[in-house]
């Protein structure tokens, strides 16, 4: 079968590497999700385990250590993360003794038969709890003393989760600084900690915050992981497709500033989408959540998380949260975070799947375990009732930029070749051989090898180089079946 000529010109140069690309597991984070209880009308912990098992999650985050959820989750294999909460800072920092004896109840205790990997020591403590701001890295210091001392230094990393409020600038993200109230006397102490002790960085992230408060001037796509035109930074002329990526490289930007701490990973410790909000919070509805948390697990399984800064970056993700909570305080939003409701219905329709299909598919590469999710939420209006699955009943499969064109042209030459994909429409002189750019060519193979396999999971990944998508992503009169899409996307 023909190929492209952009195909043709390098498809021997990749011959080698594309049995790489397709068939043997990409490097990839892992996703897990945060397991907040403040609510009312939530499961015991023994039914949430079960939940967790079910649905294949192998992390979860806490925020506290309570002993009847570190029991349920006993002899699971999930991995944990415990917190020691911002009440308690003071005492940990100023008080060796406190922060064993805490470590010695909340940790040890149950380890290694619940396999606690981190503790949290406080939560937003920049934004919540000011007043104990000048105690947290000493907190930090004295717990990981406090695990040294019975021997779990190595096994149970401490971190501390810092929302994006503790930057003085974000944007663009070439200029990302902390505030100077932070930088010195705590961030860059923190940092050297978490280097010394081979631990990472939390971050909380939200692009919905971002997006809800300034939606005239970012695209919606931009903050879902949907196909967009980019934004430019001009500061460090790098493109950006996905607003949680500019987020991310502001922190990298700001960390850079004080000091070489490229060991130091960086773990998003919340992000999340709210399926529902308030008439000011604009974006808010399930199928904007099914969209944003399906793309960005999808993109973290399949070895795609780095950001243009650091591309070659495995970032851990936790998406927020497992349960809507009636309890919280705040807009509605704050309520109506989970993938979840109190009685475990999903509160819209995402697939915990690692996607089907064999190499020829490009299935999700992400090894066992993690979350894998098929998005079938599109960008409509509203919140649907309960139980009703987010669809619109179309869906395509598009290239995804981020990748970059190498990965592209390697996935293009297998839908192309071996996959079966009809390509003439995309030779020069065809019907959609414009625009001739690499993504717009790789989307139409990508889309028509999809549309051929019947839309079934795994058909749409190839390595984390496509992705599917709810809403048609070129309107051409040429072609109005789905089948034969031109992809209007570069």
């Amino acid at each position: 079968m023909a190929l492209p000529r952009r195909a043709l010109l390098v498809a021997g140069l990749l011959a080698a590497a594309l049995p790489l690309l397709l068939l043997r597991p990409a490097e990839a984070g892992t996703v897990g999700v945060n397991y907040g209880r403040v609510a009312n009308n939530l499961p015991n912990p023994a039914a949430v385990v079960q939940l967790l098992k079910q649905q294949g999650i192998t992390q979860v985050k806490l925020y506290d250590a309570d002993p009847t959820v570190l029991r349920a989750l006993a002899n699971t294999g999930i991995k944990v993360v415990v917190a020691l909460p911002n009440e308690q800072l003071a005492a940990a920092a100023s008080r060796a003794s406190y922060a064993l004896l805490w470590v010695r109840r909340n940790v040890a205790a149950y380890y290694p038969a619940t396999q606690i990997q981190g503790i949290a020591v406080g939560n937003e403590v920049f934004a919540t709890a000011k007043n104990v701001t000048a105690q947290l890295v000493p907190a930090m210091v004295n717990v990981h003393a406090a695990l040294a001392r019975l021997n779990l230094d190595k096994s149970v990393k401490v971190s501390s989760p810092i929302a994006l409020v503790a930057l003085a600038t974000s944007y663009p993200s070439s200029a990302g600084a902390f505030r100077e109230d932070l930088a010195q006397p705590v961030m860059k102490p923190m940092l050297d900690f978490l280097a010394q002790t081979g631990s990472y960085l939390m971050v909380n992230a939200y692009p919905f915050f971002a997006y809800s408060g300034n939606a005239r001037d970012i695209s919606l796509d931009y903050a879902l992981f949907r196909p967009n035109d980019g934004v430019l930074d001009t500061g460090n002329g790098l493109k950006y497709y996905s607003l949680l990526d500019a987020q991310l490289d502001a922190v990298f930007a700001a960390v850079s500033r004080l000091g070489n701490y490229n060991g130091v990973r960086v773990v998003v410790s919340e992000t999340g989408w709210p399926s529902k909000g308030d008439a000011n919070e604009v974006g808010a509805s399930a199928a904007n959540a099914a969209a944003y948390n399906g793309n960005l697990a999808r993109r973290v399984l399949s070895g795609n998380a780095g950001t243009p800064l650091r591309p070659d970056a495995d970032i851990d993700v936790y998406l927020f949260a497992l349960f809507n909570e009636n309890q919280k305080p705040g807009p509605t939003s704050e309520r109506n975070y989970g993938v979840f409701y109190p009685n475990q219905q999903k509160v819209y329709d995402v697939e915990f799947v690692l996607g089907g299909g064999g190499a020829a598919g490009g299935g999700s590469q992400g090894g066992g375990g993690g979350l894998g999710w098929q998005e079938n939420g599109g960008p409509t209006s509203g919140n649907p009732p309960s139980g009703v699955k987010v669809t619109t009943g179309e869906a395509w499969c598009v290239a995804n930029a981020m990748v970059g064109e190498q990965r592209l042209q390697a996935a293009l030459n297998y839908a192309c070749g071996e996959g079966g994909a009809d390509c003439k429409a995309i030779q020069p002189g065809a019907a959609c051989f414009e625009p001739n750019t690499m993504v717009a060519h790789a989307s139409y193979a990508f889309n028509d090898y999809y549309q051929r396999k019947g839309r079934s999971i795994g058909t749409c990944d190839f390595a984390g180089a496509a992705y599917v998508v709810n809403q048609a992503p070129s309107k051409s009169p040429r072609h109005r079946s789905s089948h034969l899409l031109c992809p209007d996307v570069g």
